[in-house]
């Protein structure tokens, strides 16, 4: 097994190996999984509902344990001050609605008993990050679907750690809101440096966002096909629109095909 120190030494922020996930229920929801996500980089789980995509990034987080295999992963984050080596953005902005923006995403450092003085320029540069710094003293009644997601992102973001996990933040919303994100994502990505693990059920936001889409098979998952997008950067809308992305589409589709035959629910 490889320490969190041995898998940074490697260039990688996460290592997951023979990894399965055997609920008390008795279904078998992950695994066996192997994978390694390098630091840095851009990584899209796709797969039908059930099959583990979510469980994967809940080992990840130390949310869940696995029922065997290793799952190491970088600490490099917790070396600095007030850092954490994960940030974690779930499906839904789970806001506070008693408590403004400033103090939402200032919850991570609340429960740590981080001093006030430290925390206020943290909370100032993450809002900034994610174009909410005009809204630090609103309620999530007054803001949009969009700017609730950014919150959370903002509260990810603010113990600045080097592992963000995205477990289909933008799902609920519309499309232009969803394009418009994608592309805020994008360039946080490319600006701080994150390795960003990134769950959904989009083929067309996998293709976009990512460096690596990897397809997970129907439960328990598995890894059922790899794609690296080789794609230039920076990305826009030109690539949007293009043959280049239309046709990684269509390979991850193809590759996405069998995992739903016979799923019901999919």
């Amino acid at each position: 097994m490889l320490s969190g120190t041995d898998t940074e030494a490697a260039g990688y922020a996460v290592r997951l190996r023979a990894v399965t996930k055997v609920y008390d229920t008795g279904v078998a929801a992950l695994g066996p999984l192997d994978l390694e996500v390098r630091r840095g980089e851009f990584l899209s789980l796709v797969g039908p509902s059930g099959c583990g995509k979510s469980t994967a990034l809940r080992l990840v987080a130390g949310l869940a344990a696995p029922s065997a295999g290793t799952v190491d992963v970088s600490h490099h984050g917790a070396q600095r001050r007030g850092s954490h080596p994960i940030g974690f953005v779930f499906q839904e902005p789970t806001l506070m609605p008693w408590a403004t923006v400033r103090d939402n995403v200032r919850l991570p450092f609340k429960l740590a008993h981080a001093p006030a003085a430290d925390a206020d320029a943290r909370i100032d540069d993450a809002l900034e990050q994610v174009g909410l710094a005009d809204f630090a003293s609103a309620y999530p009644r007054e803001l949009s679907g969009g700017m609730k997601m950014r919150v959370s992102l903002a509260r990810a973001l603010v113990t600045d750690p080097d592992i963000l996990l995205m477990d289909e933040p933008f799902a609920a919303l519309d499309e232009i809101t969803r394009f418009r994100l994608n592309n805020d994502l994008l360039s946080l990505w490319r600006n701080l440096h994150k390795t960003v693990i990134f769950v959904t059920h989009s083929v067309f936001e996998s293709v976009y966002l990512s460096q690596r889409v990897i397809v997970m098979t129907a439960r328990p998952g598995r890894i059922g096909a790899e794609f690296r997008i080789s794609a230039a950067e920076p990305r826009g809308e030109e690539f949007r629109t293009s043959g280049e992305y239309a046709g990684f589409c269509r390979e991850v589709s193809h590759a996405l095909a069998p995992s739903y035959a016979g799923q019901a629910d999919a």
